[in-house]
C-alpha cells in the first residue's frame, strides 16, 4: 500500500526516527503504525545493544519542581560525551525522565534493584489472593506461579522507573524512551540514579484539637 508523508510524519513525531527508517517500517507494516512502532524499537534495540557496553561518563543531572515546591526531583542520567549532554535532545531527556519521576514516584530504578525479601513479600500476598479466589480451587501450584509471575510484571511497572510506562507517551516505556534517544543520539545512555522528595513525607502532621 502507499505510505503517505503524513503517516511518516507522524511515525516519526511518535518514535524520533529518521524519516527513511519510518517509511520503512510502514512498508514492512502495510501502514500499520503500532507494529512500524515495534519494528523501529526492536531495530532501536539492536543498534542500542551495540553501545551497551561503552563507558557513560558524562551526562547530566536534572531537576524538576512539581505542585507548588511540594514535589522535587534529582536525577543523574549519563552518556559518552561531553558534546551530547549538553546538546539539545539529550537535556530534553534529562527534563523529561527528572518529570515523570515527579508524576509516577517509582522505588526503584530496574528490576534488580528490587530486594529480595519485598519479591518473596509479594508473591506471597499474590499466592494467598489467588488461593483466596474460588477461580482457582483445583489448580496446581506451578499454574498459580505463572500466573503470579505474570502479576508482578505490574508490580514492576509500577515500582521501577524504566518499567513504567512514560507519562508523556503511555505507549512507550521509560526503558523503551531511552533505547529510542541511544539509537537516535547514536551514544549510549543510561540512567544512574535519581531521588524523589515530597514535602512532608514521613513526618506526622500535628493535629489540632
Amino acid at each position: 500500500m502507499a505510505i503517505t508523508a503524513e503517516a511518516v510524519k507522524a511515525l516519526r513525531e511518535k518514535t524520533g526516527a529518521g524519516m527513511m527508517e519510518c517509511k520503512a517500517a510502514l512498508t514492512e507494516a502495510n501502514g500499520d503504525e503500532a507494529q512500524a512502532v515495534e519494528i523501529l524499537r526492536k531495530k532501536g534495540v539492536a543498534t542500542a545493544s551495540k553501545k551497551e557496553g561503552r563507558v557513560t561518563a558524562e551526562g547530566a543531572v536534572g531537576s524538576y519542581i512539581h505542585m507548588g515546591g511540594k514535589v522535587g526531583v534529582l536525577v543523574e542520567v549519563n552518556c559518552e560525551s561531553d558534546f551530547v549532554s549538553r546538546g539539545d535532545e539529550f537535556q530534553q531527556l534529562v527534563k523529561d525522565i527528572a518529570m515523570h519521576i515527579a508524576a509516577a514516584d517509582p522505588h526503584y530504578l530496574k528490576r534488580d534493584e528490587v530486594p529480595a525479601d519485598i519479591i518473596a513479600k509479594e508473591r506471597e500476598i499474590l499466592m494467598d489472593q489467588l488461593k483466596n479466589d474460588p477461580k482457582n480451587a483445583g489448580k496446581p501450584e506451578d499454574v498459580l506461579g505463572k500466573i503470579i509471575d505474570g502479576r508482578l510484571n505490574k508490580f514492576y511497572e509500577e515500582a521501577c522507573l524504566l518499567d513504567q510506562p512514560f507519562v508523556k507517551d503511555p505507549s512507550k516505556t521509560i526503558g523503551e524512551l531511552v533505547t529510542e534517544k541511544v539509537a537516535s543520539i547514536k551514544e549510549n545512555i543510561s540512567v544512574r540514579r535519581f531521588s524523589r522528595f515530597k514535602m512532608g513525607e514521613g513526618l506526622q502532621k500535628k493535629q489540632d484539637d
